[in-house]
């Protein structure tokens, strides 16, 4: 017999600290190794994390509602192989930057990255530089947070916002845990349809880590001539504006702009996108056709695919494009397209409405999010022409794509330059000046025009 120490395992790129929402498992029971033993919430979503040996699970190290650092002891378990008792070693933490970082993370987000500006936040969660500018994750209401799996569970039993906010909360901060909502539904009388306001408990005291503890409600101050609301900000709001202030304070951020003729590209998706349809199954969007031109020019620059630490550069060999989506809640997340270089156009469309269906449902989870190098925002959605995203840290650059719009535009010809309506679009480049000089980011955008302008009209599905 040994005694193992687990530790809370590692979320993510950037994630360095968990909420521990519920245990699964108790003191004495028997365990099995990738059992779910308990649930915790990181700021994108809220996981089970499973066992790291099979026996009996001793201790519970920490308690629910606490917040506890990646690579830290959350249980111990008895086993019954011979397994050193030496507790494994924690995982270290990311290097701190003297200055703070955002969508600093981007998250996000569907910002996010959750940082994207038009998109107003960029996502993926908060790092130990707080480095990611991404989006933020689950909506807040009445100044409360409520993650994505509570939000899950309260629209399938049909709960409206004004009863979850009258639901107490056990969990930090006055949180909505999984443990409160389902006990509330427990007592809830299907018959009854309006529930009487429920006190909410008196704030638990913050751990000496975290901020103090705010009350669910923060009425709006008027101003004494009526014109001007104050209203309090709420979680996400100030995990947004730290993480996009920390973004910019860590990379200064250069822009580059081109204008893409995407002419070739719109004619050829409305010829083929019913029968992208009906062979494949699934909608063909510009999306997946400007990730295809980001991977072919990241390989032409692979310096574009790098990260900073301190005063080294990490060139990443994988190609894992970030894309915001926008969240029905209104706020921005950043699922990540692992290895996208290893797809064909079918199977980026195919990651693409998987990513975006998930990410709409709260179904996303810490691996979609995680170990982003390069991120990329259609804003164009949004109906903008051009935008100044900000990096997600710990990346250096990231790209957003504006509306096509009709223009007329010089079409040069054999037989002369000729005035004709073309469809046109603007493509805003950010980048880290620290590691990225104009060169590199201006040469890097215009090759992503290139390869849109060269799209293979000819190419079947």
């Amino acid at each position: 017999m040994a005694l193992v120490d687990m530790v809370m395992p590692k979320m993510g790129e950037s994630i360095m600290e968990c909420t521990v929402i519920h245990w699964l498992k108790q003191p004495g029971e028997r365990i099995e190794a990738d059992d779910s033993i308990l649930e915790v919430a990181t700021d994108k979503v809220d996981t089970e994390v499973p066992a790291t040996h099979a026996g009996i699970l001793k201790e519970c190290l920490v308690q629910e509602g606490d917040v506890v650092p990646v690579g830290a002891p959350i249980a111990r378990i008895e086993t019954e192989a011979s397994v050193s008792a030496e507790p494994a070693t924690p995982v270290a933490a990311a290097p701190v930057e003297t200055s703070s970082t955002p969508v600093a993370q981007e998250t996000p987000e569907e910002t996010e990255p959750e940082v994207l500006q038009v998109a107003q936040g960029l996502e993926s969660s908060i790092a130990s530089m707080r480095t990611r500018p991404d989006l933020a994750d689950g909506p807040s209401f009445a100044g409360r947070f409520y993650s994505p799996l509570v939000l899950s569970i309260a629209k399938e039993e049909g709960i409206g916002r004004e009863e979850l906010d009258r639901i107490p909360g056990t969990g930090a901060e006055n949180r909505l845990t999984k443990k409160d909502i389902l006990g509330y539904l427990e007592n809830r009388s299907a018959e009854v349809a309006p529930v009487a306001p429920i006190p909410a408990p008196a704030p638990k005291a913050a751990p000496a880590s975290t901020a103090p503890a705010t009350a669910a409600k923060a009425p709006a101050s008027v101003s004494l001539n009526g014109q001007t609301d104050i209203i309090q900000m709420d979680r996400m709001r100030k995990m947004i504006a730290q993480r996009m202030v920390e973004s910019k304070q860590i990379s200064p951020h250069v822009s580059s702009f081109v204008e893409v003729d995407m002419t070739p590209v719109v004619q050829w998706r409305a010829r083929m996108k019913d029968e992208f349809k009906r062979k494949t199954g699934e909608n063909l969007t510009f999306t997946p056709i400007l990730i295809e031109a980001l991977v072919k020019a990241i390989k032409d620059f692979p310096m574009i695919n790098v990260s900073v630490d301190g005063d080294t550069i990490i060139v990443k060999k994988a190609i894992n494009i970030g894309m915001a989506v926008a969240l029905p809640s209104g706020n921005l997340i950043v699922p990540v397209i692992h290895d996208a270089d290893s797809y064909n156009l079918v199977g980026l469309t195919k990651k693409v409405n998987d990513l975006s269906k998930r990410a709409r449902e709260n179904k996303l989870t810490a691996d979609d999010l995680a170990n982003g190098t390069y991120t990329m925002s259609n804003i164009g959605t949004f109906g903008n022409i051009m935008g100044t995203p900000i990096i997600l840290q710990p990346q250096v650059a990231i790209m957003a794509f504006g509306a096509i719009v009709k223009k007329p535009a010089v079409i040069e010809t054999p037989q002369g330059d000729l005035i004709g309506i073309r469809q046109l679009m603007f493509l805003s480049h950010s980048y880290d000046h620290r590691v990225v000089d104009g060169s590199l980011g201006g040469q890097f955008v215009k090759r992503v025009a290139d390869y849109l302008e060269g799209f293979d009209t000819d190419q079947k599905i």
